[in-house]
């Protein structure tokens, strides 16, 4: 079966809507997927809705954002009710704190020559797909390219929005122990998004996952998009080695991107598949 249990839509930073995301993960020949957008289950209904008319399983699906180390890390959550309470006011204080750090991009970059970077980016955003949320860097990446303060979203994350850059300003986010809690009380499977995309050294990484384990954390996620081949084999080595299910997918954004849904390099048969334990689907779980 083909899966991809990582994908973002216009609910977060991603260039296609909910409806339009699932018809080309279809069109892909994806038949069981998980729409992951970045603190927010805004898209879910809409994507179900799409995926319910072309017979596809859409797993409930959501990436939220948490503190570990100094670090900012990404923690995927499957299967869970949308409604269920923990879930709904974690998200709602992410919500707020994505605002004031658009609000604080936009501040730093009026200093530096280009005001109106929140206004601005909140139109690229617009014109993708309305949401409620905050516009996220890509957003402020591709207001940059047409107001023509630099030539791609590549240099703009390069001199303005990447890792240790202006842009990058450092949001206050839960705790990854908070966040593995929130999940689990929420009835989610819980996976460590791409484990290798964090400037750790070896063993800070092994920190990492020992420590997510300790919090609740249940799966690692060994394949993400084409990450290098080696990458993917040392991964499955930690997954042996702590014991952990593993998950896979492609981490699409959107056409032309890094990544293309439903595809990314093959996971390693012996490791045991996170999607095989969604069993509130009798389908699924005869995977």
């Amino acid at each position: 079966m083909n899966v991809d249990l990582h994908c973002h839509s216009t609910a977060s930073d991603g260039a296609l809507a909910p409806t339009a995301l699932v018809a080309r993960a279809f069109e892909n020949g994806v038949q069981m997927l998980a729409l992951t957008d970045h603190d927010t289950v805004e898209g879910l209904a809409e994507a179900r809705s799409a995926a319910q008319k072309l017979g596809m399983h859409l797993i409930n699906g959501v990436e939220l954002s948490c503190t570990w180390g100094g670090a900012t890390i990404h923690v995927l959550g499957y299967g869970f009710d949308v409604n269920a309470a923990p879930l709904v006011e974690a998200i709602a204080k992410l919500h707020d704190g994505r605002w004031l750090r658009s609000e604080e991009i936009s501040r730093k970059l009026s200093l530096k020559g280009m005001p109106g970077a929140l206004e601005g980016a909140r139109q690229i955003q617009q014109e993708l797909g309305d949401s409620g949320n905050a516009p996220a860097r890509p957003h402020f990446a591709d207001w940059m390219v047409r107001e023509g303060f630099v030539k791609d979203r590549a240099e703009a994350f390069r001199k303005w929005l990447g890792a240790g850059k202006l842009g990058d300003v450092k949001q206050h986010w839960p705790s990854l122990d908070d966040t593995v809690g929130t999940l689990r009380d929420s009835g989610a499977w819980v996976s460590l998004a791409h484990p290798w995309h964090y400037d750790f050294t070896r063993s800070k990484r092994r920190k990492l996952i020992a420590d997510y384990i300790q919090a609740g954390g249940q799966a690692l996620e060994v394949v993400n998009g084409y990450q290098p081949a080696e990458q993917v084999g040392s991964l499955a080595i930690l997954a042996r080695e702590f014991g952990l299910l593993v998950s896979a997918g492609s981490d699409f954004h959107g056409p032309g991107g890094w990544s293309e849904i439903g595809q990314y390099r093959p996971l390693p048969e012996d490791l045991p598949p996170l999607w095989r334990r969604f069993k509130h689907d009798p389908v699924i779980a005869a995977v």
